[in-house]
């Protein structure tokens, strides 16, 4: 039996306002006040940084205030991104039985496969790369991310029909390191648009995102279908932009831990993405946690894990981390894509070994 999903655009709205209507969309599906739900939306010129990313480190914020774009920070995790009208957005919010996907890493790749197949219909080659990438001969077409919040999941994906890549790496600081994991010099090179695929003539946009539908009905076997945008979804959006997600505290609250004397940084990069620990230590020998800050493009859910394993590792002598990290993903219940719960404890051994390294 084939399970029904509504099918919704919200349009072009600000950054902040589009994930502010995620998080109502999250909410309002947990209270089981809307059904399963396809979403498209677009941006007007936008930086987005991920849940757990340090946004100055992220950002070329001097450019990106230059340029006027919005900036805003997502409730996924995963990397940076500049996004404007030549893309679009595509999510789904459902609940975890809907297609009994026992894990984060297999929703990604069925969504992700999904999502492939439907461009591939248009006649472009796209493939999904692990972890969370869809691609057309090495370079991505689509990112994608998403997470558990109880039982229901939501997950979300880009389409780069045009780009001004130039513009893109001028506005984000995107690491060498990942660059060459890509084999690509610069940002501009990591991408490909269906502007460029189909030589300056992509197919409209309406039609990509019926491939996209089709593909999903098709491989997910889901009977999707349009309906309406509710008038609680838009006082919830509301709401959660004006009290949380459109502040600057919310945006700015994780930037440059590193500008702190006494912080010790160490990185970890492991299959599931990049983990970075910012340390301050206390004790006569330096080797108990005053308080640790993760930062990265990994994705974990739910995104409030994180601070709470921030809060277990303060006082945990350097000796006892692994074993408190261990306690504390068995007792959690987080799920986690690709990346062990060990990698977190891995970056703050990292980060540890710094406080013998000469200063300078």
């Amino acid at each position: 039996m084939t399970k029904p999903f509504r099918v919704i655009d919200t349009g072009v709205r600000p950054g902040r306002a589009q994930i502010a209507f995620d998080q109502a969309l999250i909410e309002a599906h947990k209270a089981g006040t809307i059904p399963d739900t396809i979403r498209f939306l677009t941006f007007p010129p936008t930086v987005l940084v991920g849940r757990h990313q340090a946004i100055g480190q992220e950002l070329n914020l001097p450019a990106c205030r230059a340029a006027g774009v919005g900036i805003g920070r997502r409730v996924t995790g995963g990397g940076a991104l500049y996004l404007d009208e030549g893309q679009f957005g595509w999510e789904l919010v459902f609940h975890k039985q809907t297609l009994g996907l026992p894990s984060l890493g297999d929703v990604a790749r069925e969504l992700c496969e999904a999502a492939a197949e439907g461009l591939q219909s248009l006649g472009i080659a796209a493939r999904y790369r692990p972890r969370n990438d869809i691609e057309v001969e090495g370079r991505k077409i689509s990112g994608t991310g998403g997470f558990f919040d109880g039982d229901t999941i939501f997950y979300q994906g880009t389409i780069l029909r045009d780009m001004d890549g130039a513009k893109m790496a001028g506005l984000l600081n995107i690491p060498a390191a990942k660059l060459a994991r890509h084999g690509a010099q610069a940002g501009a090179q990591r991408i490909v648009t269906m502007t460029e695929l189909f030589n300056g003539a992509p197919p409209p946009e309406a039609e990509v995102k019926e491939a996209l539908v089709a593909a999903f009905a098709k491989r997910l076997g889901i009977a999707p279908s349009w309906g309406a945008i509710t008038a609680e979804e838009e006082a919830l959006a509301q709401k959660f932009h004006d009290e949380e997600i459109g502040t600057d505290e919310f945006v700015y609250g994780i930037d440059d831990p590193t500008r702190v004397a006494d912080v010790l940084s160490g990185t970890h990069a492991g299959a599931g993405g990049t983990i970075t620990a910012h340390l301050r230590l206390e004790g006569p020998a330096h080797d108990r946690i005053r308080e640790v800050l993760f930062t990265g493009d990994f994705f974990v859910a739910p995104p409030r894990i994180v601070p709470d394993l921030e809060a277990s590792l303060r006082g945990v002598e350097l000796a006892d981390v692994e074993s408190t990290v261990a306690q504390f993903f068995e007792n959690a219940r987080a799920a986690l894509m690709s990346a062990p719960g060990s990698d977190f404890a891995r970056a703050v051994r990292v980060a540890a070994a710094m406080r013998h390294e000469p200063a300078g």
